[in-house]
């Protein structure tokens, strides 16, 4: 097939699929995105930028809408180049999230779209107001709403979309859910296996190994979002309560979803946490910052994990904590979706209430206390990725539902 691709952050959840189609052969594959620094062999990248940024004059409430045009129009100016070349693609896939996706269907309403939906906002009931204890205004209401915006067009333009899991779907309009296919992008359980002989060593020298007390924490960046402020909170009572363990957190020091702290613009999450819990009560000889890390780093250490805590608001799955489970580690996760759509308290993973700080360091002690015992629920986790995430089989099922959307038939 004559496939396009178009994601802002290029190749981005579209990696693992386009890689596996340039290896098998038999594509010509294009990738439209912003980055001209991610390629991969046998495909093309055409990179693009905006022409502009939104007016300062645009309501609040309609800005993110307004950048979202701007993407779409420079999605379009690409496609229109590559139309004029007389390219014409079988089938187009494209992350909806950005704005990307919006006048794909004006510039080749003839070629099929293939949309993966990631998340569709709401002012209730997910991330929106997750640690408010107050009810939220209109304001906040309105521009969630609005939000969606481009999202809707989008989703009423393709011809089907996909998401990652269950409950992402669930949060689309209930009259567009039957065009939203649920396929993950899977997870390599081959590569991301257990290790018992497993050691790494960060920078600084500092080696840790399989079989010790490490206690691991990921994220792309380190917010709230991810319960970044809630493992800090947990770690003196942690540390007290186990006195071998170590704790390695990694992550960047931006901010991918939600805000700066609350009247410190300048001021990054990890500063922000450091300073509220006191970094005397958080040693760094036991409380490592990694940063962001390579792959096979973040690989090793997920390996050498004897617990890995993953929180999150009612928010989008995050990778890491699928790979933790392949790697055999312990997940305590938080007891929020989709989370528990993947853990069973007990049974393949440890659940804890996101808000509790002290109920975490409990979870976690108790996780390292009856490492053991809980032996059988890090087999689980494990067996869970292979029988619902393995890359092999997502793959197998994009690549079929990639034939169907472009044949006409889903």
């Amino acid at each position: 097939m004559r496939l396009v691709f178009i994601h802002q952050n290029t190749p981005g959840q579209f990696g693992p699929l386009v890689q596996h189609l340039a290896a098998t052969g038999g594509h010509d594959i294009t990738m439209i995105g912003t980055r001209r620094d991610r390629r991969i062999p046998g495909v093309r990248t055409v990179a693009y930028s905006l022409h502009r940024d939104p007016s300062p004059d645009t309501h609040p409430y309609l800005v993110r809408a307004e950048r979202a045009v701007l993407y779409g129009q420079a999605a379009a100016r690409v496609l229109v180049a590559l139309r004029d070349r007389g390219h014409r693609p079988d089938l187009i896939v494209a992350h909806s999230g950005w704005g990307e996706a919006l006048f794909v269907k004006d510039v080749v309403p003839r070629v099929p779209l293939l949309l993966y939906s990631e998340f569709f906002y709401h002012a209730r009931g997910a991330d929106v107001g997750f640690e408010s204890a107050q009810p939220l205004g209109l304001d906040v209401a309105a521009r969630t709403r609005l939000r969606n915006t481009h999202l809707l067009h989008a989703l009423m333009a393709c011809d089907h979309a996909v998401t990652a899991t269950l409950w992402q779907k669930s949060l689309h309009p209930a009259l567009l859910q039957p065009k939203v296919s649920v396929i993950h992008e899977g997870v390599d359980t081959a590569h991301m296996a257990p290790d018992p002989a497993a050691s790494v060593t960060l920078d600084g020298g500092v080696t840790l190994r399989a079989g010790e007390e490490i206690v691991t924490y990921v994220a792309r960046n380190l917010e709230p979002y991810r319960g970044f402020h809630i493992l800090m909170r947990a770690l003196p009572d942690l540390l007290a309560a186990r006195p071998q363990a170590r704790v390695v957190i990694v992550g960047g020091d931006d901010v991918s979803y939600g805000g700066p702290p609350p009247g410190a613009p300048d001021r990054t999450w990890r500063a922000h946490m450091l300073a509220e819990v006191g970094p005397e009560r958080l040693p760094p000889e036991r409380v490592i910052f990694t940063g962001r890390l390579p792959y096979q780093t973040y690989r090793r250490l997920l390996q050498v994990s004897a617990v890995h805590v993953y929180l999150t608001y009612p928010f989008v799955l995050s990778w890491s904590m699928l790979e933790a489970m392949s790697c055999g580690a312990l997940v305590v996760a938080s007891d929020t979706a989709p989370v528990t759509e993947v853990i069973e308290d007990g049974v393949n993973g440890l659940l804890t209430s996101f808000h509790d700080p002290a109920a975490l360091a409990r979870r976690v002690a108790e996780a390292l206390t009856e490492r053991d015992a809980l032996a059988p629920l890090r087999a689980a986790a494990r067996r869970t990725v292979v029988e619902r995430f393995e890359r092999a089989d997502c793959l197998r099922r994009q690549g079929a539902l990639l034939e169907r959307v472009a044949g006409g038939t889903a």
